[in-house]
């Protein structure tokens, strides 16, 4: 049987299959939101609001201070994200829903993966020139980070949430790894929380070398912290038994070779 393709002509300018009565009519270039700014995607994502928090020309101490604070400001954000997907996938564990929590966990590492890589703007600062900026920076310093303080706030609930699971199912951290392919979502939660740590600590790192970089490793910090406590931090883990799984595992090889 032959096919008819024809089809009445489209209004112009409305999609195909989602015209509604009175559609033809509505202007699309005006907004319909709520708020301020002349498109509603200025005005969902709040663009006056969000770009009046830089600094005008006018008020920069140096040319690279909206470099600077481009860099900290969207870091914020994503740290935002990355800390409220860890807190909800806590959730999803303790509930044993562990699929929903594996999605999230991978979603928080990226958050941090992109956060590593802005760090590379600020070497593009002069060592030199930077100081113009520092001067303007008060007392304000990495430690204050809301967004790091959250990471640091939910990281350990998230580990207490792993270990009870662990228990619910009658294994240890050892266990959950030589029996893993018994127990996948528990053996790839083990391992989102290990990609979580290293994510947390390739960000110290990658911080404290470009700390360093720009205004040297043995000076004291803009809150009267010596920059080589950064450095004695790179070495914390928030999940030791995950790592020190590693070695027993080892271990353990060892033994039965």
């Amino acid at each position: 049987m032959a096919v008819d393709h024809e089809q009445e002509p489209a209004e112009a300018g409305a999609p195909v299959g989602h015209a509604a009565p009175g559609a033809e009519d509505e202007d699309y270039s005006q907004p319909v939101l709520p708020g301020e700014g002349a498109s509603d995607y200025e005005r969902y994502l709040s663009t006056d609001a969000l770009l009046s928090l830089q600094k005008p020309a006018g008020e920069r101490a140096h040319h690279d201070e909206l470099l600077f604070q481009t860099v900290h400001q969207s870091s914020e954000l994503w740290l935002q994200l990355a800390w409220t997907e860890v807190e909800t996938a806590t959730e999803h564990v303790v509930r044993g829903e562990l699929g929903a929590a594996l999605r999230l966990l991978r979603r928080a590492a990226l958050c941090l993966q992109y956060i590593h890589g802005q760090l590379d703007m600020l070497e593009q600062m002069s060592p030199w020139e930077y100081q113009s900026v520092r001067e303007v920076l008060g007392h304000g310093s990495g430690f204050d980070s809301p967004g790091f303080r959250q990471i640091r706030r939910v990281s350990p609930l998230l580990g207490k949430a792993f270990q009870d699971a662990l228990a619910a199912a009658g294994l240890d951290v050892v266990s959950v790894y030589t029996e893993g392919r018994e127990h996948e979502e528990l053996y790839g939660l083990a391992e989102a929380l290990v990609e979580w740590d290293e994510r947390v600590a390739l960000w110290r790192v990658r911080h404290y070398k470009v700390v360093a970089r720009i205004i040297g490793d043995h000076v004291v910090g803009t809150q009267g912290t010596p920059v080589e406590v950064l450095g004695r931090l790179i070495h914390r883990s928030m999940y030791p038994d995950l790592w020190e799984a590693r070695n027993q595992l080892t271990a353990l090889a060892q033994e039965r070779a």
